[in-house]
């Protein structure tokens, strides 16, 4: 399979691209149906999961005995996580962080499927920013696990999405050549795209299970 199959066979639009495929510079690049339906879906649930953190931390603020949904036994346990300091890092709740990048995406998504290209600054911001959330994510679960000891749902529901987003743009990135690597590399990434979030989330849930599997 050539560069130049590899490049179209998303049906990603470039406006402007050499014989091989590759972007010229300056070019404009859009996304597949995949990618921009993966973004709208992933933004979507993230969007869910802040809104109802918003919810739960308002009305927990207003009546201290209120018990959310999400409350299930000591581990799960929204309630705890959301009355933690790490509940907001940067001294505002964290999910309003949420309600605007995950509406972000969703726009995005959307734009994306109207057949919309952007440059490579712009497809590498949005890799920058899908790496910061991914990053402040793991923090959270590091913290979740080994600090709180208890899981809120919905946070876990905002880190599958968010390392969704991260990968995906950085496999398109890869794929468009936005981000350098090995031709080797670049076609391992595009044929076996799905291993490393499967890989991800596995460390994930191990993880949970080996420190909560005594309580549970």
């Amino acid at each position: 399979m050539t560069d130049t199959v590899l490049d179209r066979s998303a049906g990603d639009g470039v406006r402007g691209s050499d014989r091989n495929g590759q972007p010229e510079p300056g070019a404009a690049v859009g996304a597949g149906r995949p990618l921009a339906w993966l973004l709208i879906v992933a933004g979507v649930l993230g969007l869910l999961a802040s809104f109802e953190i918003t919810v739960d931390k308002i009305r927990l603020a207003e009546n201290p005995g209120y018990r959310p949904p999400c409350n299930v036994d000591a581990v799960v346990s929204c309630t705890s996580v959301m009355r933690s300091e790490q509940a907001s890092a940067f001294g505002f709740p964290n999910p309003l962080i949420g309600l605007v990048a995950y509406a972000v995406v969703v726009a995005l998504g959307v734009v994306l499927l109207t057949g919309a290209r952007f440059r490579r600054w712009f497809w590498l911001g949005l890799n920058l920013g899908a790496l910061c959330g991914a990053v402040f994510c793991m923090w959270l679960m590091s913290q979740a696990l080994y600090s709180i000891g208890a899981l809120c749902l919905w946070c876990c529901l905002a880190w599958v999405v968010t390392i969704a987003i991260f990968w995906y743009s950085t496999v398109h990135n890869i794929k468009h050549r936005f981000l350098p690597a090995p031709r080797a590399l670049r076609l391992g990434v595009l044929e076996f795209h799905w291993v490393v979030p499967a890989a991800w989330y596995g460390v994930i849930a191990l993880l949970a299970v080996d420190r909560f599997w005594a309580p549970w």
